[in-house]
């Protein structure tokens, strides 16, 4: 730093001394406990390090160093600091832009993103309610977005080709023996730099000492694979971030969707796939294989990209979106204005869109497989919001719920995370579709099987509650279509709609979905069992028969012994959603979607459920004696 600290003219440092002091600083961060703290304790070095990586000689050692300063710096950089940024970024080759995309992805993600669900609720909101203000991460974000061309850049990366060599045997093997050694897409750089410096000296008749024989094509494709995993992060935390409708159009613009999926079955989703691996969160430090990461990381951009927005049908083809209108028009329902607001220039070409590949692959992974857990939340994303008749058909043509009941029912899986993903999509590809429960009884065709799949409900209702909410949904809904015979037919056949419509059944699941949180142990993954019994005490307050529930619901504190405890906790979770949902901030379309329950009858509900008279029959309050009032007025810090 020395010149750029003096008054003096700078004088032109060196490349290779440049080189010689960046390898040496980061051995010793390597090596020497303390070091790379320190460099990080100082913005205005880390800072200077960023003029490096205009000189394409310096630029991997560079990048190196700062990729391991910044992750364990404790202030997260702000990147309008860097000086001229704009120009620096757009100064970059597409090879450097993906490696600087390793760099940005510590930049824009919230620390600790990947353990989100664990948080508590409590904790969650206690924090926002501290930060009022964008963090930096956000910040970083829109500084980003601001950059001209970047986001069009990075689709061309994500979806450029890579020209596959023929007549590679056992390429695969060889792309892990690779990988055991290269731990780090610079090292893959440097390896490439080698390659075409080697290039040069052959052209002039030299032979670089370093590599004899040209890199092999295996380490051609790891590296572009590679490229692409931090490429992909980086877009799917913009989509996740708050410019998202923004970042949206881009990628539509830009042809991202068609792109991946004219890339999908010669480099994604090749015919070689790895199971047993680990279900690893959004934020992780992935150590897997470049394979897995990859695949994980492209449908995590699925599933962003699909969830509860209208662009999702960009992942068809122009053939799947008017067999979508034609399934609307065969059941004369109007399509779904998104459909018809979809840019037919934009959608997937060839024979098959994105969504269907995806299906084709989900039904050949092996049951434990953990990518069966990200398929599923992306093809969960596309049917998520607003329930689409015309959407639901058109996967159930494709045998999606007969794959899914074989995977719950019959193909042993184990995984808690898949088995949570299967039913979660299951009740969105069931809820309100008669259709749905008449396949369902006739796979599920035997009392065996049937009592396989509730064993699978029961050993888990913080997995499963999303589906047993669908059930009560659709259950409700069909009671009061009695006109249409189809409907009446189904109702009388179908095992799980009568097992659904027995009163101490729904019982059975109130109780537990109340008893299994309370207000402190509430987080983003088990709040939905707190919503599935609201939507159970809903539907029974529409046909008045809120008190019979209540009751139940005391009678049963006494027969376990111990009165009030039950509904004090629940009194306590109430409270809570009220302070959770009505927050100004807070989005309550999605209970309302995904229920089809006005969102002013939860609140109504709620407050009614929460009410101060214990003579009304419709308030908690009147089903707790006396004695066994516990309310603890302090827990929400009110």
């Amino acid at each position: 730093m020395r010149p750029s600290l003096t008054t003096l003219q700078k004088p032109k440092m060196n490349d290779d001394l440049v080189k010689d002091c960046l390898s040496v600083l980061y051995n010793c961060c390597i090596c020497t406990e303390g070091v790379t703290k320190s460099l990080a304790s100082r913005d205005d070095f880390v800072l200077f390090l960023f003029t490096f990586m205009t000189n394409k000689k310096t630029f991997l050692q560079t990048a190196t160093l700062i990729e391991d300063i910044l992750g364990v710096k404790k202030e997260m950089i702000q990147l309008e600091w860097i000086p001229n940024l704009s120009g620096l970024v757009q100064s970059f080759d597409q090879q450097q832009l993906a490696n600087f995309c390793r760099i940005l992805s510590v930049t824009i993600s919230e620390p600790d993103v990947g353990n989100d669900d664990k948080h508590t609720l409590l904790a969650k909101n206690a924090q926002q309610k501290r930060n009022t203000s964008p963090s930096r991460a956000e910040v970083n974000q829109v500084t980003l977005l601001n950059i001209p061309g970047f986001i069009e850049r990075l689709c061309k990366l994500a979806t450029r080709k890579v020209s596959e060599a023929t007549g590679t045997s056992n390429f695969l093997q060889e792309l892990e023996e690779w990988y055991t050694w290269l731990d780090n897409t610079l090292v893959l750089d440097a390896l490439m730099q080698i390659a075409t410096d080697e290039a040069e000296h052959s052209s002039t008749g030299r032979t670089a000492p370093l590599l004899q024989h040209r890199l092999p094509q295996s380490m051609k494709i790891v590296h572009e694979i590679m490229y692409k995993v931090e490429v992909l992060y980086v877009l799917c935390v913009l989509l996740m971030g708050r410019q998202r409708n923004q970042v949206h159009k881009m990628l539509a613009e830009f042809r991202l969707i068609p792109g991946l999926n004219n890339l999908f079955e010669k480099l994604i989703w090749r015919k070689y796939t790895t199971s047993n691996h680990v279900v690893h969160g959004q934020n992780e430090n992935c150590d897997c294989s470049p394979e897995i990461s990859f695949k994980i990381q492209f449908l995590r951009l699925l599933q962003s990209f699909s969830d509860h927005h209208e662009n999702k049908y960009l992942l068809l083809n122009a053939q799947e979106l008017n067999e979508l209108s034609a399934i609307s028009l065969k059941a004369n329902i109007p399509e779904v204005e998104a459909l018809v607001n979809t840019d037919r220039s934009l959608v997937c070409d060839g024979k098959k869109g994105l969504l269907t590949r995806l299906l084709t692959v989900m039904k050949r992974e092996p049951p434990d497989s953990s990518f069966r857990f990200w398929q599923a939340r992306a093809v969960e994303s596309f049917l998520r919001g607003a329930t689409s008749y015309a959407d639901q058909m058109f996967l159930l043509k494709r045998g999606l719920l007969e794959h899914i009941l074989f995977c719950i029912i019959d193909s042993g899986c184990k995984s808690r995370d898949v088995l949570q993903s299967y039913f979660d999509l299951l009740g969105e590809l069931m809820k309100f579709n008669i259709d749905a429960f008449k396949r369902f009884n006739k796979y599920v065709n035997t009392e065996e099987k049937f009592q396989v799949f509730l064993t699978q409900i029961n050993s888990s209702l913080v997995d499963s509650n999303m589906l047993v909410r669908c059930i009560v949904l659709s259950l409700d809904r069909f009671e009061s279509q009695t006109e249409d015979v189809k409907v009446v037919e189904v109702l009388s056949e179908c095992c799980l709609l009568s097992y659904m419509a027995r009163v101490e059944n729904r019982l059975s699941f109130l109780f537990r979905l109340v008893n299994i949180i309370n207000v402190q142990t509430l987080t983003q993954e088990n709040v939905s069992c707190l919503n599935t019994s609201l939507v159970v005490l809903m539907l029974a307050r529409r046909r008045g028969k809120l008190p019979f529930y209540l009751n139940a619901l005391r009678e049963k504190e006494y027969a376990e012994k111990y009165p009030g405890c039950l509904l004090n906790n629940f009194h306590n979770l109430l409270r809570f959603w009220q302070h959770h949902y009505l927050n100004k901030d807070k989005d309550s379309t999605c209970l309302e979607n995904s229920s089809c329950i006005p969102f002013s009858f939860w609140k109504e509900t709620v407050s009614v459920l929460l009410g101060e008279d214990r003579t009304c029959p419709c308030a908690i309050i009147s089903y707790i004696d006396e004695p066994y009032m516990e309310l603890d007025r302090d827990l929400l810090g009110d």
